[in-house]
């Protein structure tokens, strides 16, 4: 794992999840769940992926809502991975994991 370049910053994983809104909830459930203590929810999102369009508009069927959160250790994310995985299969979805930093105050 990277260093960090200031004391007061915490190395984490950045995890970003894109479902359908119709999923947005059992989402937000399997987050708590694994002890996500915390995330972001922008709702509406539009975009195109391997099922087709999907957007927010009145004509549109479905939207999706982009969820962002990050884990504190290793062990937090095997589980979420674990938890979620199967969900995505049935759902659809996007999961993206990147290496962040937080800012402790």
């Amino acid at each position: 794992m990277l260093e960090s370049p200031h004391p007061s910053l915490q190395n984490v994983k950045k995890v970003e999840i894109i479902v359908s809104h119709a999923f947005l909830e059992e989402t937000l459930s399997v987050l708590d769940v694994v002890g996500v203590s915390g995330y972001t929810v922008f709702g509406s999102t539009s975009g195109k992926g391997a099922r087709g369009l999907s957007c927010d508009d009145l004509d549109c069927d479905y939207s999706s809502s982009y969820i962002m959160t990050v884990c504190n250790s290793d062990e937090q994310l095997g589980r979420l991975i674990d938890k979620i995985q199967p969900f995505l299969k049935k759902a659809g979805g996007i999961f993206v994991v990147t290496t962040a930093q937080w800012l402790s105050h």
